[in-house]
C-alpha cells in the first residue's frame, strides 16, 4: 500500500513537472497553420480544422491560434475576417506585452509575412497598439510558394497537359480530384508568392526549420526544385531569396548533417531570414509530429531574438566511416531520441 502510495505521489509530482515545462516558456507562442486542401472540397469548420491540423504535437503547448480557411485569398477574406480579429484582440488584452513568437507551417509562413509587414501600420492606424513579434519559428516554410500551387492552377486553366505524373502528384498532394475554388493556391504559386510582401521591413527574424523527405513516395518531387520535403522545395524552407534548384540551406553542411562543401546551396536569403536546423528524413507534414525521423543538422547554432533572448542549442561532430570514406558529421545534441518538433521546443526561450 505504502508503495502504492509512493507511485500515485511519484506520478503527480512528475505529471506537474511535464505540466509546467508545456508552460514555463518566457514568450507567448501563437501558431499560424498551412494550407489544408481537404477545405477546398468541402464547407471548412475553421476553427476544428485548425486545432487538429496541430493536434499531433504543437497544439497543448500554444497560447494561441490564428485559424484560416484554405478556400480564401491572403490579401482578401484571410486577412480581413480571421487574422485581423485575432490582432485586435491580442492587442486589446496586451497578449503580446511579454514578446510573441510565431511557429508556423507551410503556407503560414506566408500568411504571417504578410502579416509582419503590415500589423504595425493596420493595428496603429486603428488605434490599437502593435504586437510586440519576436520571432517566428517557420517550419517547413512556404513563404517562396510551391511548384505544386503552379501545378494545379495550371491543370485547372487548362494550360498544362494532364499526364499519369500530374494525376499522381496533384492527387497526393490534394488528396482528391481539382475544384473550381483553389483559394489561396493561387498566392501559392512560386511567383505570387514570392512578391507578396517580398522585400519586408518588419526587423522579425524568420527562423526556419527544414525536412528532405517526401510523404507521398517520391510522386510530387518531379514537380519540384531542387530538394524537397514533398511540398515546397528548398529555395521556400530554407527562406533563399530566389526561386533555384538547392540542395541544402548551408554551403558547408548537406541536408544529412555531412560537413562538406555544397556547390548547390542556397546563395541569398530573403530579409531577417535565418535556416536553423534540416532534416534529411523529415517530410512536410513529419516536421510538425512528435516522431523522430531521423538524425537533425545545423545552419545557425543559435540566433538572437527581438528582446535579446537567445534560441540555440548544442552540436557536436561525430566521424562515420573509416579510412579514405571517413567524413565528418555535424548533429544537434538529442536528435537520436527526439523529434524536431520537440528539439525546437525545448529549445525555445
Amino acid at each position: 500500500m505504502v508503495n502504492k502510495l509512493i507511485k500515485a505521489a511519484l506520478a503527480v509530482a512528475l505529471m506537474s513537472v511535464m505540466s509546467a515545462s508545456v508552460i514555463a516558456k518566457q514568450h507567448k507562442i501563437v501558431l499560424v497553420h498551412g494550407f489544408q486542401p481537404g477545405q477546398l472540397f468541402s464547407q471548412p469548420d475553421v476553427s476544428s480544422d485548425g486545432e487538429n491540423y496541430w493536434s499531433g504535437y504543437w497544439g497543448s503547448r500554444a497560447d494561441m491560434r490564428i485559424d484560416w480557411p484554405s478556400t480564401e485569398r491572403i490579401e482578401d477574406k484571410i486577412v480581413t475576417d480571421f487574422v485581423w480579429p485575432k490582432l485586435v484582440q491580442m492587442s486589446q488584452s496586451g497578449f503580446c506585452d511579454v514578446g510573441c513568437v510565431f511557429v508556423t507551417h507551410s503556407t503560414g509562413d506566408l500568411v504571417m509575412r504578410y502579416v509582419l509587414e503590415n500589423q504595425e501600420n493596420w493595428l496603429t492606424n486603428a488605434g490599437y497598439q502593435p504586437l510586440n513579434v519576436l520571432a517566428t519559428y517557420d517550419i517547413a516554410g512556404a513563404g517562396g510558394g510551391s511548384e505544386l500551387a503552379d501545378l494545379a492552377v495550371s491543370v485547372a486553366q487548362g494550360t498544362e497537359n494532364w499526364t499519369i505524373l500530374t494525376e499522381a502528384a496533384l492527387e497526393a498532394f490534394l488528396g482528391g480530384d481539382l475544384t473550381d475554388n483553389l483559394g489561396v493556391l493561387y498566392d501559392l504559386k512560386v511567383n505570387n508568392a514570392r512578391q507578396l510582401a517580398s522585400v519586408p521591413d518588419a526587423r522579425v527574424p524568420r527562423l526556419r526549420f527544414v525536412g528532405d523527405a517526401s510523404e507521398y513516395l517520391g510522386a510530387t518531387s518531379p514537380f519540384i526544385w531542387g530538394n524537397d520535403d514533398g511540398v515546397v522545395g528548398s529555395h521556400s524552407s530554407c527562406g533563399g531569396n530566389r526561386q533555384g534548384s538547392f540542395g541544402s540551406c548551408s554551403p558547408y553542411v548537406a541536408m544529412n548533417g555531412k560537413l562538406e562543401s555544397q556547390s548547390d546551396a542556397v546563395t541569398g536569403f530573403m530579409s531577417y531570414h535565418y535556416p536553423m536546423l534540416m532534416g534529411v528524413d523529415y517530410s512536410h507534414g513529419g516536421l510538425l509530429e512528435d516522431s523522430r525521423k531521423g538524425m537533425v543538422t545545423a545552419v545557425y547554432s543559435g540566433i538572437y531574438l527581438g528582446d535579446g533572448s537567445v534560441f540555440n542549442y548544442n552540436t557536436y561532430v561525430e566521424e562515420q566511416g573509416w579510412w579514405w570514406w571517413a567524413a565528418d558529421y555535424l548533429y544537434v545534441q538529442n536528435s537520436s531520441s527526439q523529434s524536431m518538433s520537440r528539439i525546437i521546443y525545448s529549445n525555445m526561450p
